[in-house]
């Protein structure tokens, strides 16, 4: 969840410029046809799967100080057997995602069953299921209230730099794979305008988003988000400027605690996620470090978790925190249920819609027989 008042932006900077949410951009996917090569299925897998297990994982944490998660589970077995243990502060199941999966499951579906990137029916689908969800973050629930989003407008645009634009954004990196980067960027921050205002939120759900897309194809997510941080510093300098400090590789948690930064904000979210990705090499250890750091612990392991299952692959993920994802997402046809099998159809599906899939199957269609 984690969607906090503060953001941790002073508030007497005023207003931040505005993106363009007027123009919608043009994201068409097919019908899913091709079937991706064993190491890229792992890695398309692996962004899904990847953030509804961290965002299991995380949510019995939630709102919990620093180092309740290594309390709770001090002799942690390498296959994540008993790790999933439910509760928390919304009475989770064991292994149940939260509202940060949630959210980019009706995103999923509004994609593949339009066929394209729909606000109307996006926003249409996030209302059911805001309607019945126990976690949805402050400024998503006061955008979620209007009729369209077209007549959402925030009082204080420059306190919704909240991180749940990033959160829900993860099926963007597969459905826009094998366009070129600057439609990917536009639907990502179109999505994210919806319901956040500030453009720093929308900007931290592109650069979550260019991270999970460098993964799947194989390429450093680091050495993206800092080729992306060049052009966002080019595009809205004020923006970049606090992503700039707290993205740069010797940045700590200590230094967002100190500066009062949380990760409930889109800076502390992404910060935490990147410290974390920097500093480990297997997806277990990267999740289990933003864990272990509290306070929105669901919503930056799913982020996390989608960057470092973009990264390593779904088989890197332990067996005993995969296994028992699930979680349902109520929709206007009824309630969705996901579990492994779920979440791994939902990921094949997006990417053979996207232009890539397109790509890889008209190959598929040419090759002499």
């Amino acid at each position: 969840m984690g969607e906090v008042d503060s953001t941790g932006r002073d508030r007497g900077e005023g207003d931040p410029g505005p993106l363009d949410r007027a123009a919608v951009p043009h994201l068409v996917l097919s019908s899913p046809a091709a079937q991706a090569p064993t190491d890229l299925h792992d890695r398309i897998v692996g962004v899904v799967v990847g953030a509804a297990v961290g965002d299991a994982l995380g949510a019995p944490f939630e709102f919990d100080p620093r180092g309740t998660f290594s309390a709770r589970l001090p002799d942690r077995r390498p296959d994540g057997q008993g790790d999933m243990i439910g509760g928390g502060a919304f009475g989770w199941e064991p292994g149940e995602f939260t509202d940060d999966t949630q959210m980019g499951l009706a995103l999923a579906s509004s994609l593949l069953t339009c066929g394209r990137y729909d606000p109307d029916d996006l926003w249409q689908r996030w209302q059911v299921w805001a309607e019945t969800s126990s976690d949805v973050g402050n400024t998503t629930r006061f955008a979620l209230g209007h009729p369209s989003w077209r007549e959402v407008v925030h009082e204080h645009p420059e306190w919704t730099a909240a991180n749940g634009a990033l959160m829900r954004a993860f099926p963007l990196a597969l459905a826009t794979l094998g366009e070129d980067a600057d439609l990917a960027r536009d639907v990502t921050l179109h999505q994210s305008l919806l319901t956040h205002a500030d453009p720093s939120a929308a900007w931290g759900a592109w650069l979550g988003v260019a991270m999970m897309r460098a993964g799947v194809i194989g390429e450093d997510p680091l050495v993206e988000l800092e080729r992306q941080l060049v052009i966002l510093a080019d595009r809205d300098g004020r923006s970049a400027e606090r992503f700039l400090g707290m993205l740069a590789p010797g940045w700590t948690p200590e230094d967002g605690d100190r500066d009062g930064i949380g990760n409930g904000s889109v800076w502390g979210c992404l910060a935490q996620a990147v410290w974390a990705l920097r500093r480990h090499a297997t997806y277990a250890d990267v999740v289990a470090a933003v864990v272990e750091l509290g306070k929105d612990t669901d919503t930056v392991a799913c982020v996390a978790g989608a960057i470092a299952g973009a990264r390593d692959g779904a088989t890197a993920i332990p067996a005993g925190w995969s296994g028992p994802v699930h979680g349902v997402v109520d929709t206007p046809g009824g309630q969705e249920r996901y579990d492994l099998a779920g979440l791994t159809a939902v990921a094949t599906a997006l990417w053979s819609a996207s232009a890539a899939g397109r790509a890889a199957a008209s190959s598929a269609s040419n090759r002499p027989r």
